[in-house]
């Protein structure tokens, strides 16, 4: 097997590994009401997206690049590439843009529930926010793999 393709697996397995579990976790949490265990929860959520999803995002980044590159694809217009670069950049944007500021305003947020032993309107808000946000940025990588397994156009 192809060096770059290997590195390219694990990225894509460690990004959507995390992104899917941190959800679940972080859906586990709230469904609990405790503040304690969504604080602890939402703190964890965000260093595994440092631990995991970053090393993933840039495996996939570099590791495909240069397979593109290798193959000559950024020549050949819009195919399922180009489609799935245009949507791996809007996840990008979701996640920095959104996601992230909500992560470090929900741990704020808990930690203050912590305190005060009830969940308050600015985590639940904030929580929604992130819940639907997360969803368009778990579905668009699971369209890229899609992309890049069918390789339809």
């Amino acid at each position: 097997m192809n060096v770059w393709l290997l590195l390219h697996l694990v990225g894509a397995i460690l990004f959507v590994g995390n992104i899917v579990t941190a959800a679940f976790w972080k859906i586990r949490a709230d469904v609990q009401k405790n503040p304690t265990v969504i604080h602890s929860v939402v703190k964890n959520v965000m260093l595994a997206d440092y631990v995991f999803t970053l090393p993933g995002l840039l495996l996939i980044i570099v590791s495909g690049n240069v397979m593109a590159v290798q193959a000559d694809m950024f020549t050949q217009g819009l195919n399922w590439l180009m489609l799935s670069l245009i949507l791996f950049a809007v996840t990008g944007v979701v996640w920095l843009a959104i996601l992230i500021p909500l992560q470090r305003a929900m741990i704020r947020h808990s930690a203050a529930c912590v305190d005060s032993g009830k969940i308050s309107e600015e985590y639940a808000r904030a929580s929604r926010i992130w819940s639907v946000f997360g969803i368009i940025a778990t579905l668009l990588p699971v369209v890229i793999l899609y992309l890049m397994i069918e390789k339809s156009f």
